[in-house]
């Protein structure tokens, strides 16, 4: 089943970091060994994109942990899809749950980026998730539908789009979702997709969990037939990110 579908893992370094911790990240990614069956991508803050485009080996592309939904114009503190793309990136995550629920981003502020980012050449990694007391609620669902519905409504051209399910209350908080419970999610966001864009589309896109994966549980959620990958927190500033990244073996 998943095996059409490449291993793709994302490293999301959020607000951490200076050149002394990049250099260090960037001597394990190059030591390795990272599995070439896996997509490795690391999501570095805006101005250290260049620094570790320059410094991680070729086999490792840079993301961006968020851009605006224009080319350029008075946005003061945001950066565009080009200018990610002119210092070395090939990827952008929008929609990420501390977008969402910190910064007070919509869905369809969400999905105008993402299809921005995607017409400007970018991959695109969006997040939807829903927060423990919509889990609680029996929500879980009926929160990722409608974020999916906006990113569906703009979305074009799903093969530039690796989709993260990150269950908002257990991203850093130590708390993972069982495989089972992450398998259940992803199951049904691939079924969504049949259901609402097309069976092709449903069978080809990459969907990554995110939600406090370590070393020590990334294998056992590599081995349900709908995780295509992680995107990983916390863990991808340490060398057991490489443990991660050779989750599938």
């Amino acid at each position: 089943m998943s095996s059409d579908r490449k291993f793709f893992v994302g490293g999301n370094w959020k607000m951490n970091g200076d050149k002394k911790m990049i250099d260090g990240i960037c001597a394990f990614l190059t030591k390795g060994p990272i599995n070439g069956n896996t997509d490795v991508v690391v999501a570095a803050p805006y101005c250290y994109l260049q620094y570790s485009r320059d410094k991680l080996p070729a086999n490792v592309q840079v993301a961006a942990q968020n851009c605006y939904k224009e080319k350029e114009g008075a946005f003061t503190g945001e950066i565009s899809p080009l200018m990610i793309k002119d210092v070395g990136g090939s990827w952008v995550i929008t929609g990420h749950s501390e977008r969402r629920h910190v910064m007070g981003e919509s869905d369809e502020f969400v999905a105008e980026k993402t299809r921005f980012a995607q017409d400007s050449g970018l991959g695109v990694i969006p997040c939807v998730g829903e927060k423990l007391e919509e889990r609680e609620a029996n929500q879980t669902m009926a929160v990722i539908n409608r974020q999916m519905k906006a990113l569906a409504d703009k979305i074009k051209d799903w093969s530039s789009v690796v989709i993260a399910y990150e269950p908002v209350w257990a991203i850093g908080t130590g708390k993972t979702a069982s495989p089972e419970q992450a398998q259940e999610v992803h199951e049904k966001i691939r079924e969504w997709l049949k259901n609402t864009v097309n069976a092709d589309v449903a069978k080809k896109t990459r969907i990554i969990y995110g939600g406090s994966v370590k070393g020590s549980n990334a294998a056992e959620l590599a081995k349900k037939p709908d995780i295509d990958g992680f995107l990983v927190g916390g863990a991808s500033l340490k060398p057991e990110f490489i443990q991660i990244i050779n989750a599938r073996g």
